[in-house]
């Protein structure tokens, strides 16, 4: 398997960006009174996972990767409440997101085992 050359090349990266793209198709639907609540807040919580995938990945320090990696990962679990709430908001249907946010979740903690046992 080759080595990743950009934060493009990594799977979870691009899985990450996918459900971003998702959410804002979603999140265009959702009650106005809701733009700078629930929309506003989701739609940041998500675009903070493949942000902080690609800033990690430029890091130097295993450390310093790692970090950036467990930002994403917190950021991925503050978005799966989000996505909760939605749906029992009724705002949307998002119980097909569980599959890709879980399957992330699985991605970003085997990148970041491996970041920290020195692979990147």
């Amino acid at each position: 398997m080759e080595a990743a050359k950009n934060f493009k090349d990594l799977i979870v990266w691009r899985k990450a960006h996918e459900l971003v793209l998702n959410i804002y198709k979603i999140t265009k639907e959702f009650p106005r009174e809701e733009l700078y609540g629930i929309t506003s807040q989701l739609r940041r919580s998500v675009i903070s996972i493949p942000a902080n995938i690609a800033e990690g990945f430029k890091k130097r320090g295993v450390k310093d990767k790692a970090r950036f990696f467990n930002i994403a990962e917190g950021s991925l679990e503050e978005t799966k409440y989000y996505l909760l709430l939605v749906y029992d908001l009724e705002y949307a249907d998002t119980y097909g997101f569980e599959k890709l946010t879980d399957e992330m979740g699985k991605l970003l903690t085997t990148y970041s085992k491996a970041v920290l046992k020195g692979a990147s």
